[in-house]
């Protein structure tokens, strides 16, 4: 041991600025070394001196990073890679890691052989007082006491940890774990683990540094020099792994751990937290005044090694110390991979002098970096020492090894693998001679490293930081007011992170995190809504009606945003609304959006549904008309004519006027306002019916302009008629269009019979066995026949259309369409048939034999109709008078008050003729329901002479002029010939 210069041991607890210290007074020598612990602390050193002296004198060597300019003067290395050179100042930080079992060994050898030709420095532990005192008997000592106060602050729970907080665990699942809860309740953390590269926790701890997040989970590495504002410790465990056995940690290794709270003069606090238990009364105190056992050995291995033969360099690394303050520390890595190669025949095959020898003990010393077992380790070295001994590693077998690792995919382990994997390329690319071009092999490990330490960096934050979070928070802290942002799409952003959508006047937060996270950003993004809540207030009062809506399950809808719900209210035509608004926008909010949801409902009714409403307000109105009135609007505009019979045959002429005047058609199956069936008021009337009847799913309304549409038994009949439609079969039928059809049918022998004509069909768009159903579920009795065609030398023409009709409503865009389609229907029938006719034909014509026999005729089918209904007293078709009943014109007495005016059905007991409903407008029926008055004499349509008991004549001949070129006429006359 020998001793040149001036010694000095800097001793204290930390938090002592013993590091400033000492780059500071070796920038006052012209040359100097410093050994540090950590690669990462070699390197923030390093980035000060280039700061104070420039990069062209100052040099830094790791075992896997080495920038040497050629004007070196002041060196920057980590402990085991200290230059063994001639300099003026020599220092050695954190000198109590000679105790370390791995690693001791190496600080002892530096502390009893590194040496400054004029000034040499040790610093570190009060602990090591004892042993530099022993070992090095002409060093000083200087005491250098902490600036601020520690003391213990008990144990807390993770989620109650005090801003700039770091918590200590000590194995990566536990990090992991604990940094997972921080991002949940916390918004995010730093991860600093030994395992990770300079470059991966230089960004990590930047991002705490700047405050980006104020929350740091470590492991022990946090110990070793790292200068951090931290203002409190908290240990998740007091045992750790050393790498052979789970021991508890000593109380000076607890003491540097949290000697790291409180910076210069700001006192700090160190607890406890999670499952470990709160700490002795002796052990606090020795925390807080940084009063420990002395330490009373030293890790030590022989520094000179023999290297005549494998067993010589063995022997002597195992050899014993002299001094009782040193013992032999554990078996360290590359003295069990120099015990494994040994062992090998190729390798004993191959070493065979000093220089091999030599050659194998520096590739033993290759760092395991990748973790794997002892035996793969030793199997790498091997295929290195072959290698070496051949000149170089080759070129493309170091090429393929750096590109299976040169994937920045993947998770945080797999990255941290990769990672740990180039560590051991880059070691050996700084080894002189072991590589060909060894600038290129540097630089490119180098590279393949900064890029999988941002990619660890960048997965280490996804997963543990919400940016988003701790934006929010950090700015709610420092009370600053935030600024909201809300786009077309409804998206908030909250300081330019995404915080959620604002829907309406509802805010939903972003799902992503966890509960607590989603309240925490509730909370701080309502702060930044409330004038964004005013402004769209605002907007939505001052919106016209075109912007707002409902839906068919009576939701109120601004564009596409949901705001409220119509609720039950005094009656249907006056619901209610509940307004969706969250609690934090406000009451104000809530009642100005609720009355501009109220006006908005309100003046649809009054448009939609003014004719009923003008009807409720009639004050002309008495008597029965008032009160058919009432039953009319209660029932939204449209009653069922079946169960209101007595009702209408009590009306008299003049309440019937009265009524009409209203736009009240009295139809033979129906009583309604043909204004409220089109499409927008049908929809409102099951809207508001449903939320009067209290239904938890409202019906829809069927699609505008279909004619008919499917009965189904599940859905209620009334249903069917607040949607404008009268089942009949397995159709519905439109109520205006049945009307129509019923115009029709009063001009037919319905108790004759009668066949269906082209103006039928044309009305409901059904084919000929459609419409056959539709008549059986109104009543009438279909009975189906087959006839020969008649067949015809010019085309058929097309069913006419139905615009001709007698009727108060003409066609629809929509009916038009299906008028259409019918006839497309038929003429296609038409023609299918007359295929097999026009073949027929061709056969006959090319047959020679003049005895062929004939086609078959063609024939077709068709319906008669006659009125069948359910038995129900004594109801009887119309044409038909109960026995004794005197003809028309030969009335016995005056008419009766209640007698039927219109060819409404009578009492339940059946007296009378099957419902008739209301003339078209501007003309006036007879009993019959034929236009023009009395009845003059004649026969009447389906019914006896007036004058004759002769026998009876049906006819289903309509009365209007047939059309010449239908299909129904050119049969007529075929029969008139035959």
């Amino acid at each position: 041991m020998t001793t040149r210069g001036r010694i000095t041991a800097i001793l204290g607890p930390t938090n002592t600025g013993k590091t400033h210290h000492a780059i500071t007074r070796m920038l006052g020598h012209r040359t100097g070394v410093i050994g540090l612990p950590l690669r990462l602390l070699a390197r923030e050193v390093y980035d000060r001196i280039v700061a104070a002296r420039g990069p062209s004198v100052v040099a830094l060597v790791t075992g896997e990073e080495r920038i040497v300019p050629d004007r070196v003067q002041y060196w920057v290395a980590t402990t085991e890679a200290m230059p063994d050179i001639a300099a003026d100042f020599v220092a050695i930080d954190e000198i109590q890691l000679c105790a370390d079992p791995q690693r001791g060994h190496v600080f002892t050898d530096r502390l009893l052989h590194m040496r400054g030709t004029l000034e040499t420095l040790f610093l570190g532990s009060d602990t090591m007082r004892p042993a530099i005192a022993a070992l090095v008997p002409d060093a000083r000592f200087e005491r250098r006491e902490r600036f601020s106060e520690l003391s213990w602050a008990g144990s807390k729970k993770l989620s109650r940890m005090p801003a700039r907080s770091a918590i200590v665990g000590f194995s990566v699942d536990d990090v992991y774990a604990m940094a997972e809860l921080i991002r949940r309740q916390k918004g995010g953390c730093a991860v600093v683990m030994g395992a990770l590269s300079p470059r991966t926790r230089n960004a990590q701890v930047e991002m705490y540094q700047n405050g980006e997040v104020d929350y740091l989970v470590a492991t022990d590495a946090i110990g070793m020099g790292l200068n951090l504002d931290i203002r409190h410790v908290a240990f998740s465990a007091t045992h750790k792994f050393d790498g052979k056995r789970v021991r508890p940690l000593f109380p000076h290794e607890m003491g540097q751990i949290a000697g790291r709270a409180g910076r210069h003069t700001e006192s700090g606090t160190f607890g406890v937290t999670g499952e470990a238990e709160p700490l002795d009364e002796g052990l606090i105190d020795a925390l807080e005044n940084h009063r420990f056992a002395p330490i009373s050995r030293l890790m030590w291995r022989n520094a000179a090694l023999e290297f005549g033969t494998m067993d010589r360099l063995v022997e002597s690394l195992e050899t014993a110390p002299a001094h009782d303050i040193l013992v032999r520390g554990r078996e360290a890595d590359d003295v069990s991979a120099l015990k494994i190669l040994r062992e090998m025949p190729e390798i004993r095959d191959r070493v065979r002098g000093g220089k091999d020898v030599r050659l194998l003990w520096d590739v033993c010393r290759v760092p395991d970096f990748r973790g794997i077992s002892a035996m793969e380790h030793a199997t790498l070295l091997a295929r290195i020492f072959g290698f070496l001994q051949e000149g170089h590693i080759p070129a493309d077998w170091l090429a393929r090894a750096i590109e299976r690792i040169d994937r920045t995919g993947g998770d945080i382990d797999a990255i941290s693998k990769r990672l740990a994997y180039i560590r051991t390329w880059t070691y050996v690319a700084q080894r002189t001679g072991w590589v060909a071009d060894e600038k290129h092999w540097r630089g490119e490990t180098r590279a393949v490293e900064d890029r999988l330490s941002d990619a660890l960096h960048a997965a280490l934050t996804q997963r543990f930081v919400d940016r988003r979070t701790s934006v929010l928070l950090r700015r709610l802290k420092q009370k600053e007011s935030l600024v909201a942002e809300v786009n077309d799409k409804g998206e908030v952003t909250v300081e330019g992170e995404f915080a959620g959508r604002l829907e309406g006047f509802r805010f939903r937060p972003d799902q992503t995190g966890s509960a607590d996270e989603a309240r925490m950003l509730s909370r701080a993004s309502y702060d930044a809504l409330k004038p964004e809540f005013h402004l769209r207030a605002d907007r939505f009062y001052n919106a016209p009606d075109t912007e707002m809506d409902y839906t068919k399950q009576g939701g109120l809808m601004w564009g596409n945003q949901a705001v409220g719900k119509l609720v039950k209210g005094s009656d249907p035509l006056h619901p209610g609304v509940e307004v969706f608004v969250d609690e934090e926008a406000g009451s104000e909010i809530a009642d100005k959006v609720r009355r501009r949801a109220q006006h908005f409902i309100d003046r649809k009714i009054a448009a939609l549904f003014e004719p009923l409403l003008a009807l409720q307000r009639d004050e002309a109105l008495t008597g029965l008309a008032r009160g058919f009135a009432f039953r009319l609007v209660e029932a939204l505009g449209i009653l069922p004519r079946d169960g209101i019979a007595n009702e209408v045959k009590e009306l008299d002429q003049e309440s019937r006027g009265a009524l009409r005047k209203h736009g009240v058609r009295f139809g033979q199956f129906t009583i309604f306002l043909p204004a409220l069936l089109k499409p927008a008021p049908t929809r409102l009337r099951l809207v508001l019916w449903s939320l009067h009847e209290g239904l938890s799913e409202f019906p829809e309304s069927p699609p505008p302009g279909l004619v008919t549409i499917p009965h189904l038994p599940v859905v209620p009949d009334q249903v069917y008629a607040l949607s404008g439609y009268r089942p009949a079969g397995d159709r519905a039928i439109r109520i205006d269009m049945l009307e129509r059809l019923a115009d029709l049918l009063r001009a037919q022998d319905t108790r004759g019979g009668f066949e269906a004509n082209p103006d039928m069909l044309s009305i409901t768009g059904m084919t000929l066995e459609q419409f056959a159903a539709l008549m059986q579920g109104l009543g009438y009795a279909a009975d189906r026949g087959e006839r020969v065609k008649v067949k015809t030398s010019e085309p058929v023409a097309v069913i006419p259309a139905a615009e001709g009709e007698a009727s108060d409503a003409p066609l629809t865009e929509e009916e038009s369409v299906l008028a259409a389609e019918t006839r497309a229907r038929w003429e296609a029938e038409q023609a299918e048939k007359r295929e097999p006719e026009a073949d027929v034909a061709a056969d006959a014509a090319d047959a020679a034999e003049p005895e062929a026999p004939a086609a078959a005729p063609e024939t077709e089918v068709f319906y008669t109709f006659k009125w069948a209904p359910k038995s129900r007293g004594n109801r009887r078709p119309q044409g038909e008078r109960p026995q004794g009943e005197r003809p028309q014109g030969e009335r016995r007495g005056p008419r009766r008050d209640n007698a039927p005016r219109d060819g409404q059905p009578r009492d339940a007991a059946g007296q009378g003729d099957r419902p008739r409903g209301d003339a078209p407008q501007g003309e006036r029926r007879d009993r019959q329901g034929k236009p023009g008055g009395k009845f003059q004499g004649g026969k009447k349509p389906g019914g006896k002479p007036a004058s004759s008991h002769g026998p009876k004549t049906f006819s289903s001949r309509p009365e209007k002029k047939a059309d010449p070129d239908s299909p129904f006429a050119i049969l007529a006359q075929l029969k008139d010939k035959s």
